[in-house]
């Protein structure tokens, strides 16, 4: 990844309100550019592997399905992607099933909501250094 390429993200949060305050917060980094939305998994995982983005922040909980299933669909065929897992019920059971099928983080959305900033900021640098 080149120094001046911006990180591109994807975000998959069923709830309008969060999508936009993930959208407002990446943005603000001036080093993320948001190239796409779901708030279903169907959509996401259609998106996601045609979009190929850097990031892609998937809520655990989804009208109809769960994060889980996108992760075990999209993560064996771009494996080279980062995925950042919320939720608001941040057990062992849901970490350890979210990590197993692909998840880099998971992050709980009520004490560790802000962290996204830190892990995208660091992606650049872990890219950088990789290449």
């Amino acid at each position: 990844m080149e120094a001046n390429q911006p990180i591109r993200i994807y975000i998959v949060e069923d709830s309008q309100q969060i999508r936009t305050r993930l959208h407002e917060m990446l943005t603000r980094l001036g080093r993320a550019e948001i190239v796409g939305e779901a708030e279903n998994a169907h959509t996401a995982i259609d998106e996601i592997l045609s979009l190929r983005p850097d990031i892609v922040i998937l809520d655990f909980h989804l009208a109809g399905a769960s994060g889980v299933q996108v992760l075990r669909e999209v993560h064996p065929k771009a494996p080279a992607t980062m995925f950042v897992m919320l939720t608001n019920y941040p057990n062992a059971q849901y970490r350890r099933i979210c990590l197993e099928a692909g998840a880099s983080h998971f992050l709980d959305k009520s004490n560790e909501f802000m962290k996204i900033n830190e892990l995208v900021a660091g992606y650049r640098e872990q890219r950088c250094s990789a290449a």
